[in-house]
């Protein structure tokens, strides 16, 4: 396979074996699917645009006040700088924004999840990022009972390990590059994701690469409006290694687009902090290879300690 060919989601609507096998077979070709027809939307994609890129325009010590080091950046704003590749000392050439999972007062996730800050200065801004989460978060909870069926499992096994999973949505600014930037850099050096499986709003810009197996680097070349779904290395290793999760990165832009800004939206989706990851009988059957059970919370603090965003 040398493209990632987009898949309907109306097809999951009409028939769940077929559209499961489509994506599955994906993911495991490549790590990478796109999903076209979803069910997010316009006007909510359309709202978190235009609250963001309000956000990202305010000056740096107005953003600076929602950053929280101490947590590993992990609600609220992350400054340029702030997050590198694995086993890379450059910085990627990005700032985000984390919005996470809102939850209820008496919730025992409180005591590892802290609250998303208010952005007061950005009208709508906390509502329309609340509006997307939870779209997002639906819409992944749908394919994560395809990839169920694919695995062979009840259609609703990740159900109650991902419904107060520690999710992400992140906003992304890539700024405009006004000089060349420093050499080794890049706007996302090669990585892979941390969570269950990552869902990406705003991959129409030229960049987004992704690493088969074969050592090729395979464009991501989405439709305007698709959602891009990457494997991640919580799935992987819960299907011990069956499903990729695949090395991408985001290129620094072409002479000729360098002066402009890359936006995109991509939702992280973890599972519960307390959820076990542990191999799944099916995968260890098909030849997959198993590594030893460890909680979703305790992996996650494990790999942002070594991308730079938490302190051992």
């Amino acid at each position: 396979m040398t493209t990632i060919d987009p898949i309907s989601f109306n097809l999951w609507k009409t028939d769940k074996a077929s559209f499961a096998k489509t994506l599955g077979d994906s993911f495991k070709e490549t790590g990478f699917a796109i999903i076209s027809d979803h069910t997010i939307a316009h006007d909510v994609i359309e709202a978190a645009d235009e609250a963001s890129k309000k956000y990202f325009a305010l000056d740096e010590n107005t953003k600076r006040k929602y950053a929280d080091p101490e947590d590993g950046f992990q609600r609220g704003h992350s400054p340029m700088g702030t997050e590198n590749a694995k086993g890379k000392k450059e910085a990627d050439l990005k700032e985000f924004w984390h919005t996470g999972r809102k939850l209820p007062a008496n919730s025992p996730y409180r005591a590892s999840m802290k609250d998303t800050p208010s952005v007061s200065e950005v009208d709508g801004f906390d509502e329309s990022t609340r509006e997307l989460y939870d779209a997002l978060d639906s819409f992944g909870a749908d394919l994560l009972r395809a990839v169920a069926i694919y695995l062979g499992l009840e259609e609703t096994y990740f159900d109650d390990k991902v419904n107060v999973g520690n999710s992400i949505l992140r906003l992304l600014h890539y700024p405009p590059q006004e000089t060349p930037p420093p050499e080794g850099t890049e706007r996302a050096g090669a990585h892979e994701d941390i969570n269950l499986i990552t869902l990406l709003l705003g991959a129409e810009e030229a960049g987004l690469q992704a690493k088969h197996r074969s050592g090729k680097w395979l464009d991501v070349n989405a439709p305007k409006g698709a959602v891009v779904v990457n494997v991640g290395d919580m799935l992987q290793r819960m299907t011990a290694g069956i499903l990729p999760s695949t090395t991408h990165r985001v290129l620094n832009p072409a002479p000729e687009r360098s002066r402009f800004p890359r936006y995109s939206k991509p939702f992280f989706l973890h599972l519960n902090n307390d959820a076990v990851i542990s191999p799944l009988e099916s995968c260890l059957d098909m030849g997959g290879r198993g590594e030893p059970d460890i909680t979703a919370g305790d992996y996650l603090t494990e790999r942002l300690i070594e991308i730079g965003l938490k302190k051992a």
